[in-house]
């Protein structure tokens, strides 16, 4: 069996799921202004989208440079060498996107390919370099340091120039417009939408047909050279274009300058970025079939991958269509969407990041520099700023749900700014990243649209951080992930190979199980995030009782899991209620972040139903830190090894946690039992006064072996702790069962 043959096979299986895992992560730079404005329907969206995708890859020609010698010198090498780069690259590519994307991170496809090919091709340099006993000066025969020095300085470059481009046009666009747009759209849109469109025509023909076979090489030199007068011609073609649309006809010209965005750079992606998914095993087979025409001799040199080499029609249209259906399909694309729009979302709401030292210092020397533009600023333009800057109620949504993230004007600078940005970067043949380029526009636009409030820009701010050290991740653990494997496939072939082939697919698989239960989680959390329109006191009514009882269920099996870990030392256990417990917690915590919103949508004259709200909250914040300490005490007890429960305490435990547990189900029960009755909550008063007497015993009972010298002081610590929680979580539970009964449910 030709190994090398089933080797190539390999890499393009491997490419379909690159291409994949690529989409996924890619799909943010292109959708996320017209999703996050909801420029139209999602289906709409998806289908531009797609179009520009298919487009993009078939009239890409597929290998660029950087497969074949944008970052080591292929005449240095010889085929065998070569096939272990290249799968070493694609094992890596698979595993660090798929990663990024299940915990909905964008990162650069660009990047994690440069560095990975430089990680491999580094690696089996020093092997050669090794055996031939070369120093480390002789690394540059093999290494095109140059081209990858520039990849890193165009990293650099590209988060802070976007950023600041991005803030600074954004500024002056809602100080043109303000928020009320819309009054403006006969005249003034259609001028700042021939600017705009002319940054993404340009865009698109340098960089999304740059390689199309109708554009011949007199075009491109021409559109090169000519600049001025191609952008002048543009501009006041689309200007007259949009003037006449926007008078004669009902159609809002800023959505058209949003699809046209979203085509443009979906386009220019699929273009340029197939290059990260296929090229590597374009290469591949390109080498087999160089090396098996030679008549497959050993050591045989890579020097024709220096030159142009060509790719068949039917790969970018078979490539093209993978791209397409994974747009539709991908959940996680639409996770890594998710992070970019809510991270420039204009109004509040729950945060994903949590704030870190820099990002409270950024927003503390942020409030002082403006503390020193009030006091230079004279106060009516002062005024007639902050007016720009007063945001408007936007419309419902065509489906009825959430409105948008942020209005038209702010998705069209975010398009326009990152198609002149990459535009520019390609024309200096600059390195930059169509993703780093994308997310930096946009959070600059979301600080300079004051999206970033007081109460919401730590938390923004911590997120842009994580997001950003997640890019130098990517290039840190591309280089070392690529490295290491091509030394496993170097040293072990067959072997290393097929186990890395295992490693790949049994993270991917285990990556889809993290993401499909985080995103179960995030259904849960969303299940009670709020539509739009006022609450009828019934549905309050409703609504609360399912999130007791549901908290109720989760307190119950918290405190079952931990008394029985604890009398029987059993750590999963304990861990396993600790972990219950924070999930309780994180309900909590997105039952308390929306609860603003609850009470802006009940109606003004039901106040009994937002005092349900509010003493839910109350009642349920005390529930989760009586069980919160349970888990804890008795964890932190098995943890320290510390000694075991006397059998008469494991005794009275075991009894107090069958009654609580036997209390907890009949609350539960009569909770989903609606109305709940006078009888019903007499009975569970007298069961309460119960259990509470029967804790009390137990308090009177370790009191006196306290005095006898039978407890020491640990184990009584913890006695005590559990019991007097146990009191608390059984009379608050009671309450509950008071509150719908009064309510009349």
């Amino acid at each position: 069996m030709d190994t090398y043959l089933i080797l190539v096979v390999v890499l393009f299986a491997l490419a379909i799921f690159d291409l994949v895992v690529g989409v996924s992560n890619d799909a943010v730079n292109f959708l996320n202004s017209s999703i996050g404005s909801k420029v139209a329907k999602r289906h709409v969206i998806m289908i531009v989208a797609s179009v520009g995708i298919f487009l993009g890859a078939v009239l890409s020609d597929g290998m660029m440079e950087v497969a074949r010698k944008g970052v080591f010198h292929p005449e240095a090498f010889v085929f065998e060498d070569m096939m272990v780069i290249f799968f070493a690259v694609m094992v890596t590519d698979i595993i660090l996107l798929d990663l990024f994307n299940t915990f909905g991170m964008p990162t650069s496809t660009t990047v994690s390919i440069v560095f990975e090919l430089l990680g491999s091709a580094v690696m089996v340099s020093l092997i050669k370099m090794t055996s031939m006993d070369q120093g480390l000066s002789h690394m540059s025969d093999y290494i095109n340091w140059a081209n990858a020095g520039k990849i890193i300085s165009g990293i650099l470059l590209s988060v802070l120039i976007a950023f600041t481009v991005g803030a600074i046009v954004m500024y002056i666009s809602r100080l043109l417009f303000s928020f009320e747009y819309k009054k403006k759209l006969r005249f003034v849109a259609p001028v700042w939408g021939g600017l705009a469109l002319t940054a993404m025509t340009y865009f698109l023909f340098v960089k999304g047909l740059k390689h199309a076979s109708f554009l011949t090489k007199e075009m491109s030199t021409f559109i090169k050279e000519e600049v001025v007068l191609v952008l002048a011609v543009s501009f006041v073609a689309w200007s007259i274009i949009l003037l006449l649309v926007s008078n004669l006809t009902k159609i809002n010209v800023l959505k058209f300058v949003v699809l046209f965005g979203t085509f443009s750079l979906a386009m220019a992606f699929a273009g340029n970025d197939l290059v990260n998914f296929i090229g590597v095993p374009v290469a591949g087979l390109k080498s087999f079939e160089h090396w098996d025409a030679m008549g497959r001799p050993d050591g045989l040199g890579m020097e024709f991958l220096a030159e142009k080499v060509p790719t068949e029609w039917y790969y970018l249209f078979i490539a093209g269509g993978v791209m397409v259906v994974t747009l539709w399909l991908s959940k996680k694309a639409r996770s890594v969407t998710e992070t970019e729009v809510k991270l420039g979302r204009q109004d509040e709401g729950q945060e994903r990041f949590r704030p870190n030292m820099f990002s409270r210092g950024v927003v503390n020397a942020s409030r002082s520099i403006n503390k020193i533009f009030i006091a230079v600023l004279p106060a009516g333009l002062q005024t007639r700023i902050n007016k720009a800057f007063e945001p408007i109620a936007e419309e419902p949504s065509a489906d009825g749900e959430e409105g948008p993230a942020f209005d038209l004007i702010r998705a069209s600078v975010n398009l326009a700014v990152a198609s002149m940005i990459i535009s520019y970067a390609s024309g200096q043949k600059l390195p930059l990243s169509t993703t780093y380029v994308s997310f930096m526009v946009a959070m600059g636009a979301s600080l300079a649209d004051r999206a970033w409030g007081r109460d919401s820009a730590v938390y923004r701010i911590a997120g842009v951080v994580n997001v950003v050290l997640g890019w130098f991740g990517t290039a840190l653990i591309a280089f070392t992930a690529s490295a290491t494997f091509a030394f496993l496939i170097y040293h072990y072939e067959i072997y290393a190979i097929a186990g890395l082939l295992l490693l790949a697919i049994g993270l991917v698989f285990r990556s889809t199980l993290v993401h499909r239960r985080r995103e179960s989680k995030k259904a849960l959390k969303d299940a009670a995030e709020l539509k739009r329109g006022e609450l009828e006191p019934n549905t309050v009514k409703a609504e609360v009782r399912k999130k007791v009882v549901a908290t109720l269920k989760t307190v119950r099996t918290t405190v079952i899991g931990a008394v029985d870990g604890l009398v029987t030392e059993d750590k999963d256990k304990l861990r396993k209620a600790q972990k219950d417990m924070a999930f309780l917690a994180e309900e909590n915590e997105a039952f308390r972040m929306s609860l603003y919103h609850y009470l802006k949508r009940i109606k003004e004259e039901e106040t009994e139903a937002g005092r349900m709200y509010l003493k839910t909250y109350d009642h349920e914040q005390d529930l989760v830190q009586s069980t919160n300490f349970i888990a804890e005490s008795c964890l932190d007890h098995v943890l320290n090894v510390h000694s075991p429960l006397k059998p008469e305490q494991t005794e009275r435990l075991q009894r107090v946690k069958s009654e609580v547990n036997a209390y907890l189900g009949n609350v539960i029960a009569a909770l989903e039992n609606t109305p709940i009755s006078a009888d019903t909550l007499q009975k569970v008063v007298v069961e309460k006064n119960a259990l509470l007497k029967s804790i009390e015993e137990g308090l009177a009972q370790q009191t006196e072996g306290i005095r006898d010298e039978v407890y020491n002081s640990r184990n009584s610590l913890l006695s005590f702790s559990i019991a007097f929680e146990m009191k608390d979580l059984v009379a608050v539970t009671t309450r509950f069962v008071k509150m719908f009964h009064r309510a009349g449910e």
